[in-house]
Order: structure tokens, then C-alpha cells, then sequence
């Protein structure tokens, strides 16, 4: 019986967990369709049979950086006792945390294209993370528009996130630690916190 003719159930799972090693060691540039068959060690033309696009295997890979960051933020934020202004700091060290030791996934998940098309329903995964992000900062700044607010919070993240990758923020500031930089950001958006 030739590959083509045996059904495998878990095919979709190990092109899926082959894609999110290999993100993982070589980067989002090296997501191709025939390397991503060659590790699961199936034919370069069997992804097709899941996966109908490049695309649509792309977005099954990026759903899974998005559910371990949701998992990471569950985690972080706890039973959701603390104040507000607490857990966004929490949130906002765990997204940094998550985008430096996961760089070639956090480049994956938010392409634009990814996002945009719609494949795999990827917006669902992402869109209740910073549905989280809008809440706290509704709670830490009811006066503001807390959706404006947090994207532009989210931003200022991922501007962190991106330039320390790089290294360019730890040439800037001369510093090797982002939290001073995640606490001037909350400052910005949300105001002073309490005491400082």
C-alpha cells in the first residue's frame, strides 16, 4: 500500500509538531512545505492532503504559539485576584518572556498575512488575548478607551519585544534587563503607578 493510500489520522499532528520544531531551531524563514514533510518523514506533497495552502499550515502552526502564550497568561494572571495595574505588569513580562524565548514563533504568529486571511480561524486564538490586555486596562484606567489604550500598549510591547531580539535596546539603554522599560510603558499608558 503507497503513503497515498494509508490513511494516518495523526498526519495533521506531526506536520503541525514538525513545524513548531522546526520554528523553533531554524525561524519562521525555514517553514517551506517540503521541509516541513521531509521532518515529519512524509512525502513533500502530503501536507496537501490537510493542508490545502502553505498558508493554512502556517496558521495551524501559529495557533499553537497563540494557545501556549494564552497558557502562559492563564498561568501568569492566576485567579485574577490581584489589581489590575499587578497583572498587566504580569501579562506584560510574560508576552516579553514568551517573545524572546520563542522568537522564530512570536515572528510567525503575528504576520499580518497569517492574521488577515483568516485560515484555521487564527483571529479566534489571538483576538481573546488581547481581549484580556483591553479588560485590565478598562479596570486599571476606566476614564480611557481602554480598546485604543491597550493597542497602544500592546504596540509599545512588541516594540520591546523586537528590539531587545536584536539587541538594540540593551546598546541603547546600556541595561540587560527589560523590566525598567515595561514599567516606563505601563507608566505611559496607564499613568504613574500608586507611590512612585
Amino acid at each position: 500500500m503507497s503513503e497515498s493510500e494509508k490513511p494516518d489520522p495523526d498526519l495533521r499532528t506531526r506536520l503541525v509538531d514538525a513545524g513548531v520544531d522546526l520554528v523553533a531551531l531554524e525561524g519562521a524563514g525555514a517553514l517551506t512545505l517540503r521541509e516541513i514533510a521531509r521532518r515529519a518523514g512524509v512525502s513533500h506533497g502530503a501536507p496537501r492532503r490537510y493542508f490545502p495552502t502553505h498558508l493554512e499550515l502556517l496558521s495551524a502552526i501559529a495557533r499553537r504559539g497563540f494557545t501556549q502564550l494564552g497558557i502562559q497568561v492563564t498561568t501568569t494572571l492566576g485567579d485574577g485576584g490581584a489589581a489590575p495595574r499587578a497583572q498587566l505588569t504580569d501579562l506584560g513580562h510574560a508576552y516579553l518572556e514568551f517573545a524572546l524565548h520563542n522568537p522564530g514563533m512570536y515572528e510567525l504568529m503575528f504576520r499580518h498575512d497569517l492574521l488577515q486571511s483568516g485560515h484555521l480561524r487564527l483571529r479566534d486564538t489571538s483576538l481573546p488575548l488581547f481581549g484580556v490586555l483591553v479588560d485590565l486596562v478598562g479596570r486599571a484606567r476606566p476614564d480611557a478607551d481602554a480598546r485604543a489604550v491597550a493597542g497602544a500598549l500592546w504596540a509599545n510591547l512588541h516594540g520591546i519585544a523586537q528590539l531587545w531580539s536584536w539587541g538594540s535596546l540593551q546598546l541603547a539603554t546600556g541595561s540587560d534587563d527589560f523590566a525598567p522599560l515595561l514599567r516606563t510603558a505601563l507608566d505611559a499608558y496607564l499613568g504613574p503607578e500608586d507611590g512612585r
